[in-house]
């Protein structure tokens, strides 16, 4: 018989009246699973809020250079933080993106490969 799938404990972060959920697979596939109480506006500042990513202004808002301490560059390693909301890949920044109740969130390390 196949071994039950691990399951990844959720860390719940924050207080306010707000919360979602928020996935993050770093660049080894690893995935880190959270529940964000915020009263914050948009996801970006609330992910800020909690030091789960830092990032710098960039032409389309918020460049995500590193999350959970990981930093991607593209410039060296060709690797990059993307964004998606509600499985789909985010058309706005993290920090432009509304926090909407009960919406799921994902930051997953991507290579230009897979791209």
């Amino acid at each position: 018989p196949k071994a039950p799938a691990e399951t990844v404990p959720v860390t719940v972060l924050g207080e306010g009246s707000k919360s979602f959920e928020l996935t993050i697979v770093d660049k080894e596939g690893v995935s880190h699973l959270y529940q964000i109480h915020t009263d914050e506006k948009f996801v970006g500042f609330a992910l800020i809020a909690h030091e789960l990513i830092e990032g710098e202004e960039g032409p389309y808002g918020m460049y995500i250079k590193s999350v959970l301490g990981q930093v991607l560059d593209y410039e060296t390693d060709g690797m990059y933080w993307s964004f998606y909301v509600g499985g789909e890949y985010a058309m706005t920044g993290v920090d432009l993106t509304p926090v909407i109740e009960g919406e799921s969130y994902e930051l997953r390390a991507e290579s230009a490969e897979e791209a």
